[in-house]
């Protein structure tokens, strides 16, 4: 009986071994991070051209909608006309400096928003009385509508770019905070405990622990603190007008708007989206993708 055993013990145990060492490729092959480079080719055909045939084919329906005639040319103006007011901004040289204006005010508000929100934010994620009396407040300001800081604005400081940037700040500020509060929120418990064991405690803890653990989702909230950012700064160049404050996209719209020029309105609003889609895929964009893959959640790009 003792041989049997000891002979099933011998047939078996290099059974097991294998399957021990293919569980351990297994999970090795899981923990490695393949982070090869996407092909330029794959990269135009899954990422360029997609886009590209949407809007190819916006384009033809719109041109579509202008030959049935579905309304008049004063409502619904031809591509070609949206275009040619494209071409005569460029020949007077303002396309550039419109846009421009617009992107120099919306880039650095939201930098002073980035620098007042992610200290809030951490404020009120990290300390319990600041969080049950300021939470509440920072998800109703989140809520509001940005237009609605536009008067008092003008009223408190003018019509002058300070207001510009006080619209941006009020409706930027608490989507920032918000989402930082809401990655604060999703750290494990074990991380916070293993580095309070390692000495990182305080403002050590928060740099190396805290901002590392909850960054998805305080990207998140840079990502609609930019969207409000942007959004106000439109609101507050539409409704304030002023020769001080320069021609910037909202104000391009609103100058449309009055000159019954619905080209000039077309490519106003052509180019705010313009702007927006080109900030989120030339920063937000890339930056998503360097943390998922450093996270090892971005396999093939």
């Amino acid at each position: 009986m003792a041989s049997t055993d000891t002979q099933h013990t011998s047939t078996t145990t290099p059974a097991k071994a294998d399957d021990l060492a293919g569980l351990e490729a297994g999970l090795d092959a899981l923990d490695t991070v393949q982070s090869h480079r996407t092909p330029v080719r794959e990269i135009l055909l899954k990422k360029v051209l997609p886009p590209l045939t949407a809007i190819v084919l916006v384009i033809a329906v719109w041109q579509v909608l202008v030959w049935a005639k579905v309304t008049d040319e004063g409502s619904l103006p031809a591509p070609t006309a949206v275009l040619t007011s494209i071409h005569d901004l460029w020949l007077a040289g303002t396309l550039l400096d419109v846009v421009w204006t617009s992107v120099s005010r919306g880039l650095l508000g939201f930098l002073l928003a980035l620098a007042i929100g992610t200290p809030l934010g951490l404020l009120v994620a990290r300390v319990t009385f600041v969080r049950a009396a300021i939470g509440p407040i920072l998800s109703g300001l989140q809520s509001l509508p940005s237009v609605a800081w536009v008067p008092p604005a003008v009223i408190w400081l003018g019509l002058n770019n300070s207001m510009m940037y006080a619209v941006i700040l009020l409706g930027a500020v608490p989507s920032i905070a918000n989402g930082l509060v809401s990655g604060v929120d999703q750290v494990p418990p074990l991380f916070l405990r293993a580095g309070r064991t390692l000495g990182a405690t305080g403002l050590r803890g928060t740099w190396h622990i805290v901002m590392p653990a909850a960054l998805p989702g305080y990207l998140a909230g840079l990502k609609q603190g930019w969207a409000f950012s942007w959004r106000s700064l439109m609101a507050a160049e539409i409704i304030a007008s002023s020769p001080d404050l320069g021609l910037g996209l909202g104000q391009l719209l609103e100058n449309g708007r009055n000159n019954s020029d619905m080209p000039g309105v077309f490519l106003a609003i052509l180019l705010i989206l313009t702007v927006g889609i080109a900030i989120d895929l030339l920063i937000f964009s890339p930056l998503e993708r360097a943390v998922l893959r450093t996270r090892g959640l971005l396999v093939k790009n």
